[in-house]
């Protein structure tokens, strides 16, 4: 049997990740990856805290779920519109272009 905080410690490397991308990366399509693994490693967390006795975790996963699809769809609309506007997906070449 593997010990949740097993899972509480990969969570949260994952979450480190994560959130490493968000700020470290320029490409519009990197940084919505950071935040969906930011996301993920927040699910696993929720499923740990499941495990250890309460339904809530598994409740709130779904959630995180159901939100996740949601942002990655609007965000993805959101990315197609700037790179067929600018031509490109650069976040810095994008906020030097003002029109």
């Amino acid at each position: 049997m593997i010990p949740a905080e097993h899972f509480y410690y990969i969570g949260a490397a994952l979450f480190s990740i994560g959130l490493a991308i968000v700020l470290t990366k320029r490409n519009a399509i990197m940084i919505l990856m950071g935040v969906e693994l930011m996301l993920n490693a927040s699910n696993i967390n929720f499923l740990a805290y499941n495990k250890a006795g309460s339904l809530d975790g598994q409740f709130f996963a779904l959630f995180v779920i159901v939100v996740a699809a949601a942002e990655a769809s609007v965000a993805l609309a959101i990315v197609l519109k700037v790179y067929k506007h600018f031509k490109t997906i650069n976040l810095d070449k994008i906020a030097d272009i003002k029109d």
